[in-house]
């Protein structure tokens, strides 16, 4: 439990310290969201099969969500010309 709640914790406070970077453009938001419910999906499964289906969605779920965001980022950049 202590580890879920560090865990938890970990990933808020990065993403709030990362919405306080720039504003993101809509591929990257679209991209963080897409991503962080496709790898909470993965983890759960995976974390399932060794009996940390909670703390394998929340590791899924950043990983995808920071995976995500940054490929989306690259296309906002990439459309609006900001390098």
């Amino acid at each position: 439990m202590k580890s879920l709640l560090l865990t938890l914790s970990s990933v808020v406070t990065a993403l709030a310290l990362a919405n306080c970077a720039a504003p993101a453009g809509p591929n990257t938001q679209r991209g963080a969201v897409t991503g962080g419910l496709l790898g909470a999906g993965a983890g759960a499964i995976i974390g399932h099969q060794s009996g940390h289906t909670a703390e394998g969605a929340l590791i899924g779920a950043a990983a995808g969500g920071t995976a995500g965001a940054l490929i989306g980022n690259s296309r906002d950049q990439e459309q609006y010309g900001r390098y």
